[in-house]
């Protein structure tokens, strides 16, 4: 009897699986990144991108991004603002938000009722709380947001921020050989 394998599995080349390995870890932060990549799994930078190309159509990457550690960049003051918008003016002022400088982060949630009737998300980093918070009012002003319920949420710890994970932790084997269930 043998043990089930995936074709993708199957078909990944042992360069390829050192790729993924190396992805996890995040983008090399020189010019040319996919570059370096290259180098350290033996495969050709366009090659490296043809393969990132093809993992993102077949969906086993759905994004890449950034991961800031603001804590060891001396950021601690982080508030996630939540706002009660009406439905049918969420998308605009999301939008609107968005595009302030200060807000790096924005996004829609479904509401919980009745405890939670907050339906736009966004995100203010800063060194103090204060200057969070009248960063904020500046907003509110500008975008005229007064009467729009809100309430300001400061983290209080930062737990462990990382990228997505392709790889198990203790998969160093060749993973075209199957293994042993």
């Amino acid at each position: 009897m043998s043990t089930p394998v995936s074709i993708a599995v199957l078909d990944e080349t042992h360069d390829e699986h050192r790729l993924r390995a190396l992805l996890e870890r995040g983008l090399p932060l020189t010019s040319r990144p996919w570059h370096s990549l290259a180098e350290q799994c033996g495969m050709s930078e366009a090659d490296v991108m043809a393969c990132v190309r093809r993992w993102q159509a077949e969906g086993l990457i759905k994004r890449m991004g950034l991961v800031v550690k603001h804590h060891a960049l001396g950021v601690r003051a982080n508030a996630m603002v939540v706002w009660d918008v009406p439905d049918d003016a969420v998308s605009e002022l999301g939008q609107r938000l968005a595009a302030e400088p200060a807000v790096t982060l924005c996004y829609r949630r479904p509401r919980r009722l009745p405890d939670w009737p907050y339906n736009l998300f966004c995100m203010i980093h800063g060194t103090r709380r204060d200057r969070v918070l009248a960063v904020l009012g500046g907003i509110v002003e500008r975008q005229a947001l007064q009467a729009i319920p809100h309430r300001v949420l400061f983290s209080l710890k930062a737990y462990k921020q990382r990228g997505g994970r392709y790889t198990r932790e203790d998969d160093s084997h060749d993973r075209r050989t199957p293994q042993p269930a």
